[in-house]
């Protein structure tokens, strides 16, 4: 139980420091500090599907926004961006941040031990759920980059 707790602690501390610089990156993206540095950023459908979000739900999605991946980046920016309040902010912040560092912490801890289990007592199936998983993060980021380079109107598969 030590482990967990130490490992949801640091994760804590973690999640706090780098969604908060994310909001205040934001905060002075809105405010034009960085001018049209993030423009480019911003325009994408993930920003504008958090935009949207944020402006009809506020802090509950910010919350929400641990529990997913890739889509809090963009929740915490924008917050920042379109100046969310830090007193609606921060309990958010600080909920989702304590689910986020809790999940990890207990699942990542989990994880380790079942590969340090197969590593220490069948070397070949803990050889061969790493290279398994290697695996799957390579397919599916093959498989993204493929499709974010695919023209936005071609909904065909290659043929090839």
């Amino acid at each position: 139980m030590d482990r967990i707790a130490l490992a949801a602690g640091a994760l804590y501390v973690i999640v706090l420091l780098r969604a908060g610089g994310t909001f205040a990156v934001g905060w002075l993206a809105g405010a034009g500090a960085l001018g049209g540095r993030f423009a480019g950023l911003t325009s994408s459908e993930r920003f504008r599907r958090a935009e949207r979000a944020i402006q009809r739900w506020g802090a509950p999605v910010v919350a929400v926004s641990f529990l997913t991946v890739g889509f809090q980046t963009a929740v915490n920016f924008l917050a920042g961006s379109m100046r969310m309040p830090l007193p609606r902010y921060l309990p958010a912040l600080f909920v989702g941040g304590a689910a986020w560092a809790l999940i990890y912490a207990t699942a990542g801890i989990g994880v380790l031990e079942v590969l340090g289990r197969l590593f220490a007592e069948r070397t070949v199936f803990g050889v061969s759920a790493v290279v398994a998983l290697l695996l799957l993060v390579c397919g599916v980021v093959v498989h993204r980059r493929r499709r974010a380079a695919r023209p936005s109107g071609d909904t065909t598969a290659d043929a090839s």
